[in-house]
């Protein structure tokens, strides 16, 4: 078994490619990064359905959100990708691999997509994107997703990239913008043993 004590080498800054997306880390010091980090933590849609441990809502508190990111990614703890459109490099959101635990091979995936770039599966492409990376990459065996019940369309994507819901995690996240207040949450999960889901899906020809 994996000493718990030994240190993991650092994620690459560079990450995954494909489905017209290029998967990188985020740089504290581009004003663009911190700006998108910004707006990605005060969408009301991701205030509706994510109260984060710590809030951004400021440019000094992105900076600082993305220094904690690049520390992690330093440790080999997590990994968060900034998603970019492959033709030209803008900033479509965010996809993670959080909470990585070598000793039992797991970590838990998510990820938010800024209002300009939503209805075009960019959080389907890039959540199929991250899974690959974590199993081939990092050697991961499970990557569990949660979300906020009631969140139908996180649950789509959840199943769409091969992560079926597992059950309900009784008050397992903290009700929108309260830290008092507890919310249930879908559970899905996906091994490495899995099929990798297609992309783009097949013709329907039944």
């Amino acid at each position: 078994m994996t000493d718990i004590r030994e240190p993991y080498p650092a994620f690459l800054a560079s990450g995954p490619h494909g489905h017209g997306l290029i998967l990188r880390s985020w740089d504290p010091e581009s004003a663009t990064d911190v700006n998108a980090w910004l707006r990605g933590y005060a969408d009301p849609e991701f205030v509706r359905w994510n109260t984060p441990l710590r809030k951004v809502t400021d440019v000094a508190e992105a900076r600082a959100s993305l220094e904690a990111r690049r520390a992690d990614a330093a440790a080999g703890r997590a990994m968060a990708f900034c998603v970019t459109d492959a033709a030209d490099g803008t900033v479509l959101g965010q996809v993670g691999v959080n909470m990585i635990d070598r000793v039992l091979s797991f970590a838990r995936v998510g990820y938010w997509i800024l209002p300009e770039a939503r209805g075009r599966h960019v959080a389907t492409r890039s959540l199929l994107l991250a899974a690959r990376w974590a199993f081939t990459e990092v050697g991961l065996h499970r990557l569990e997703l949660g979300h906020a019940l009631g969140h139908d369309a996180s649950c789509r994507i959840a199943e769409r990239c091969g992560f079926p819901c597992e059950g309900v995690l009784r008050g397992a996240m903290w009700e929108a913008e309260r830290r008092d207040a507890f919310r249930d949450v879908h559970l899905h999960a996906r091994l490495a043993t899995d099929p990798e889901p297609e992309w783009p899906p097949a013709p329907d020809r039944s």
